[in-house]
């Protein structure tokens, strides 16, 4: 999720979730979207996985690769 307009947080999370991801060899890179998007996308997802993660920003979508 895109950070909120005028937000001030670094979410170093994304270094982490990238770190994960790029162990992967069809990780290609985040892109970031807007949050009422991003609320939208995800009611389309396949799945849901609920974490007990508190980290601001720390959602993501993963997108199987075509």
């Amino acid at each position: 999720m895109a950070l909120v307009p005028g937000e001030t947080y670094k979410p170093e999370i994304r270094v982490t979730h990238r770190a994960i991801c790029k162990k992967q060899e069809y990780f290609t890179d985040f892109e970031s979207v807007e949050r009422f998007a991003f609320y939208e996308r995800a009611k389309k997802t396949y799945a849901v996985i609920a974490t007990s993660e508190t980290v601001l920003y720390a959602n993501i979508i993963p997108k199987k690769a075509q």
